[in-house]
């Protein structure tokens, strides 16, 4: 289990939304309750990602919008693939001079106006498809992801408030497949689609970290082998009680090299991550209320419920049963 295989896997609610909506200009939708995490495409023509809000700088880095105004703009062309991670809201719209038409709240839409009812431009095409399809209309995918508890945090964490992908042909494939899938209505349809836009959140992941500075010191730890096997054994099994000295062993390098060399490409020691991992799986199983301390304890490597009270205060700054108790 490598580490963003294990975010993922933690992280992810089922039933992902999948869309795909059809426009011609001038057209704009604003989305004010949006998922934790956003995967936009457009297939066809071309669209405008805002954020409502960003930094203050005005400057788009890696593909990041970050403007206090909320006016900067990033522009995808067919097949780029646009991250939009946190809760703020967002525009998708032909131009950033279009005055949006539709706002969005969660899966409620609304005309500009106050109507509840939708316009002919938002008619149903096909399943899972809206829009006018006439001849000049931009073809956008969006994918959307409730992530859950402290893994999806520490996903969330990994990505700036808005990353753009450029198209290339790793994802071209897989965003093929999934517009595909998208307007077919057929048994284990839900199924195919949630793994669909997985592979695609994946490899826009994947060439996201490798092209960016900012990508997280774990991820870019990943290619260093003996770091990345060292990883891999801590998230296959992060309950063992693993010292340095078995973790050096495993990887072939003597225990003062393993730990200089993790700490210097992960940014922290070893066991340091290890424990920080066992408490983002913990405070997530501590989320089932059935579950006892006792139990999390066990199942993050703790034998003695106190001695897992004691660092689960020190990393969360509360007691397993207060976090509880304060944790929606």
């Amino acid at each position: 289990m490598d580490v963003l295989s294990d975010l993922l896997h933690r992280a992810r609610a089922r039933n992902a939304l999948v869309r795909q909506l059809i426009r011609r200009p001038p057209w704009s939708l604003r989305f004010t309750e949006p998922p934790s995490l956003t995967v936009v495409t457009t297939l066809a023509g071309h669209a405008s990602v805002w954020l409502d809000e960003a930094g203050a700088d005005g400057a788009v880095t890696d593909g990041v919008v970050t403007d206090g105004a909320g006016t900067a703009s990033v522009r995808l062309a067919a097949g780029d693939i646009a991250l939009i991670a946190g809760p703020g809201g967002y525009t998708i719209a032909d131009d950033p001079a279009t005055p949006p038409q539709v706002v969005i709240h969660g899966r409620q839409k609304r005309l500009v106006d106050g109507s509840t009812q939708a316009p002919d431009t938002q008619r149903n095409l096909a399943p899972r498809t809206y829009g006018d399809g006439l001849p000049g209309a931009t073809i956008m995918l969006r994918g959307a992801y409730d992530l859950r508890g402290d893994a999806g945090d520490r996903l969330l964490g990994m990505l700036p408030p808005l990353a753009v992908v450029p198209a290339g042909p790793a994802t071209r494939a897989a965003l093929d497949l999934l517009a595909t899938e998208a307007t077919r209505d057929e048994p284990g349809q839900d199924a195919v689609l949630d793994r669909l836009l997985d592979l695609v959140l994946v490899l826009a992941l994947r060439a996201w970290c490798a092209g960016t500075e900012t990508a997280p010191a774990w991820y870019q730890a990943l290619a260093d082998p003996a770091i990345g096997e060292a990883l891999r054994v801590l998230h296959e099994d992060p309950a063992r009680r693993w010292t340095v000295a078995e973790l050096a062993s495993r990887v072939g390098m003597s225990r003062a090299a393993f730990a200089a060399r993790f700490t210097a490409l992960v940014g922290e020691p070893p066991l340091a991550y290890l424990t920080g991992w066992r408490m983002t799986v913990a405070a997530d199983l501590l989320r089932d209320a059935e579950t006892t301390v006792a139990a999390v304890a066990r199942a993050v490597g703790y034998a003695d419920p106190f001695a897992f009270s004691v660092a689960f205060k020190r990393i969360r700054g509360a007691s397993p049963s207060i976090w509880r108790r304060r944790t929606p």
